[in-house]
């Protein structure tokens, strides 16, 4: 009974794994359809906005408890960890691949360990500084892919996703520092919460309303943006807690490996022509990903 029991669990366990991998995969390829219609502030902070709505009757009740007196370090990783970044890949996304952007997205973990390293006075094995040249590597590889799939010019454009990776990884050891004891849930509901009337007067600052109105298929892409604010930030979360709670952080990690393969098959799917330097580089990153996981 109780091997069957375990059988179950493992069995869910991985099917939230899956699922995981499947939203926040998804992710990139939300973005390429939101710019469809709008521009990358305004996908930027729709998805913003989106997230904030979702959360905010949790965030509502627990205001008094924890946000009026961390309000600065709450605002401050909500700047950090989401709303930067959210902007940041949808420019990206203007001249990059929606694959690309997930296989770059994969040197979170590697940014996570320097930023850890150089910013927060945590302490780093010599094997791991392998694992971080091994994800370079790979990020510069991805970086110099031309148009015919051979080396050619730097596309600056990575450079916005390599830098919404570094604001995860500050993020990242944000929430270790100074809210390890809180639960994420209600983080990420104050965090969007504390960056969400920005997000508001930001969009509305715009030609928003205007877009809506006269631009064709601005709800469908609207649709797409619910979905990566709404489930691609509050349900996953959610999801990403149960699966620590019944496995482990160090399992609950592996959906790093995944998420490229998700992006790369979205790519396919919607056109994207893909070259064996990208699979390369994807590979590279992972494999730094997984030298430093494996030291830790």
């Amino acid at each position: 009974m109780n091997k069957l029991k375990a059988d179950n669990s493992k069995a869910v366990s991985i099917l939230i794994l899956a699922v995981l991998s499947v939203i926040w995969g998804s992710s990139f390829i939300l973005i390429k359809k939101g710019l469809d219609s709008f521009e990358p502030g305004q996908v930027g902070t729709i998805r913003i906005i989106f997230a904030c709505l979702v959360l905010l009757p949790i965030a509502l009740k627990y205001l008094k408890i924890e946000f009026i007196k961390n309000w600065k370090k709450i605002l401050s990783l909500g700047l950090i960890a989401n709303l930067i970044p959210a902007v940041l890949y949808a420019v990206a996304e203007t001249k990059i691949r929606s694959s690309l952007a997930g296989m770059l997205n994969s040197l979170t973990p590697i940014f996570t360990v320097l930023a850890g390293t150089l910013l927060f006075r945590t302490t780093i094995k010599s094997a791991q500084f392998i694992g971080i040249i091994v994800g370079f590597a790979g990020t510069i590889t991805l970086g110099f892919i031309g148009s015919d799939g051979g080396f050619g010019a730097f596309n600056y454009f990575a450079l916005f996703i390599i830098i919404a990776t570094i604001c995860y990884g500050i993020s990242s050891n944000m929430v270790k520092t100074y809210f390890s004891r809180l639960n994420s849930v209600i983080l990420t509901a104050l965090t969007m919460f504390s960056i969400g009337p920005i997000a508001v007067i930001y969009l509305f600052s715009t030609d928003f309303i205007g877009r809506m109105s006269t631009v064709d298929g601005a709800w469908l892409s609207l649709g797409y943006l619910f979905l990566l604010g709404a489930v691609g930030t509050a349900f996953a979360l959610i999801l990403f807690n149960k699966l620590i709670q019944a496995t482990s952080a160090v399992f609950a990690s592996t959906v790093t490996y995944l998420i490229p393969i998700t992006a790369v098959i979205w790519g396919i799917l919607d056109g994207e022509e893909l070259f064996v330097l990208h699979y390369i580089g994807m590979l590279l990153i992972i494999l730094g990903v997984f030298i430093i996981n494996r030291f830790r």
